[in-house]
C-alpha cells in the first residue's frame, strides 16, 4: 500500500488544481456576493473530494459560514479556517514562478483549507480507519474580526477534543504556532471647544492636544518583557489650522500575551481620564481576539505533530506568534489547539503572497499523520 506522502506526491497536480480554483475565486471580506461564490466554489470541492455536502450558516453581512463533517466516533476533531481575504478584487494576480504559487490568500488560507480536505482524503483513500469526526468549519470573516463567526468557532469548538487551524506556520522555518498574543482594537474620541486660534485661542480646548497626550501615555505602556505592545496607528482630528480642534481621535491596536495582562490593558482603556479639564473622552472597543496561552495540552498535541513529521522525513518546531487567529477563540476556551498547519511561505497581507509548491504534500501528510495519532 502507498504511504500517505507518496500518495499526495502523486496528486499534487489535482491539488494544486484545486488551489487554483479557490483562489481564483476572489473573496474580499466585505463582499458578500463574492465570498459566498468562493463558498460554492469550495463546497463543490469538498464533494468531490470527500462526498460530503455543507451545513450552511447564512448571514446578512457577511459571506455564509460553512460546516462539513467526515467519519464518526467518539473524539470530535475540529478543523477550523476562513475563506475571506483582506484583498479586493483584482487586487493582485495569481501565477507560478520559481516554483512559488503567488495569489490573493492562497497562503492566507485558502491553501491551508485545501492541504486539510487533501489530508483526510489522503487518509481515507489508503483505507486507513477513521474512528472519529471531523469537523471542517469554513467561515468567511476572520480577517475582519471574526464577529458573525466568534459563536460558531467557539460552539464547534465547545463540542470538540482537539481544535486544528490550517493557518500557515511560520514562514522560512516553517514552525507550528503554541500560542498567539491577544489583540485589544479600541477608538478614542476626544470633543474640546472651538474657538478661533488668534482671536480667542484661550477659550478653546484642543481635542488633538488631548488626544496628543493621550498617545504617549498609551504607547509607554509597551512592555517589551512582558511582551504588551500598544500602537496609535490611525488619528485623525481638526478641521483648519486656525480653529482650535473640537474633534480628534485615535485608532489603538494593543496585543498581549496573557490573558491578566489582557485584563489589566482592558481596564486601563476603558477607564481612561481626561488630562486636559474641559475634554470629554469617548472609549469605544474590545478584546477583539483573548491570547492564545501555551498550555500542556497545547505541547502535547505539537509532541504528536513533532512525531508525525519526523516519520514523514523532516523536522518540527513550535513558535510563539504575534498575530492571532481563530485559534485564540479555542484554546481560551481550554480547547487543546494546534495553529500553523497551513501552506508554508511568506507574506500574509503583502503583495508577494505566496506559497511553496513542493512543501505542499509534505505539510499535507503532517495533518493527515497527526490525525492517526489523535
Amino acid at each position: 500500500m502507498l504511504d500517505i506522502h507518496t500518495y499526495l506526491n502523486q496528486h499534487k497536480d489535482q491539488m494544486l488544481e484545486d488551489l487554483t480554483r479557490l483562489v481564483e475565486a476572489e473573496s474580499p471580506s466585505l463582499e458578500k456576493e463574492m465570498v459566498d461564490s468562493c463558498g460554492q466554489v469550495l463546497e463543490t470541492i469538498f464533494k468531490e473530494r470527500l462526498g460530503v455536502d455543507a451545513v450552511r450558516f447564512p448571514q446578512k453581512d457577511r459571506g455564509d459560514h460553512l460546516l462539513f463533517k467526515v467519519g464518526k466516533g467518539k473524539t470530535r476533531i475540529l478543523i477550523a479556517g476562513h475563506f475571506d481575504t483582506v484583498w479586493d478584487k483584482g487586487r493582485l494576480p495569481l501565477y507560478i514562478n520559481d516554483g512559488k504559487f503567488y495569489g490573493p490568500g492562497v497562503l492566507d488560507m485558502k491553501g491551508g483549507i485545501i492541504q486539510s480536505i487533501w489530508a483526510v482524503k489522503a487518509y481515507l483513500a489508503l483505507k486507513y480507519e477513521l474512528n472519529a469526526e471531523i469537523a471542517f468549519l469554513c467561515t468567511s470573516d476572520e480577517e475582519v474580526g471574526s464577529q458573525t463567526s466568534r459563536a460558531l468557532i467557539e460552539a464547534e469548538a465547545q463540542k470538540s477534543d482537539i481544535v486544528l487551524i490550517t493557518e500557515p506556520p511560520v514562514a522560512k522555518t516553517g514552525a507550528l504556532k503554541t500560542a498567539r498574543k491577544g489583540v485589544g482594537i479600541y477608538q478614542l474620541k476626544a470633543k474640546g471647544i472651538s474657538s478661533h486660534a488668534g482671536n480667542h485661542h484661550q477659550a478653546g480646548k484642543s481635542a488633538i492636544k488631548e488626544i496628543a497626550h493621550q498617545i504617549i501615555n498609551l504607547e509607554e505602556l509597551t512592555n517589551y518583557k512582558l511582551g504588551t505592545t500598544v500602537n496609535v496607528g490611525v488619528v485623525n482630528g481638526g478641521t483648519r489650522s486656525n480653529v482650535v480642534p473640537e474633534e480628534a481621535e485615535a485608532h489603538i491596536d494593543f496585543r498581549v500575551e496573557t490573558a491578566s495582562e489582557a485584563k489589566r490593558m482592558v481596564n486601563i482603556l476603558e477607564n481612561l481620564s481626561p488630562i486636559i479639564d474641559g475634554i470629554e473622552l469617548e472609549v469605544t472597543g474590545e478584546l477583539n481576539r483573548p491570547p492564545m496561552e501555551r498550555t500542556e495540552e497545547i505541547v502535547s498535541l505539537f509532541l504528536k505533530a513533532k512525531e508525525a513529521a519526523k516519520e514523514i522525513g523532516f523536522s518540527l518546531d513550535e513558535a510563539a506568534a504575534g498575530g492571532a487567529s481563530d485559534g485564540n477563540f479555542t484554546a481560551y476556551l481550554g480547547i487543546p489547539t494546534l495553529d500553523g498547519l497551513g501552506c508554508l511561505g511568506e507574506g500574509p497581507h503583502a503583495e508577494y503572497e505566496h506559497i511553496i509548491i513542493d512543501e505542499i504534500p509534505k505539510r499535507t501528510a503532517l495533518i493527515s499523520h497527526l490525525l492517526m495519532r489523535i
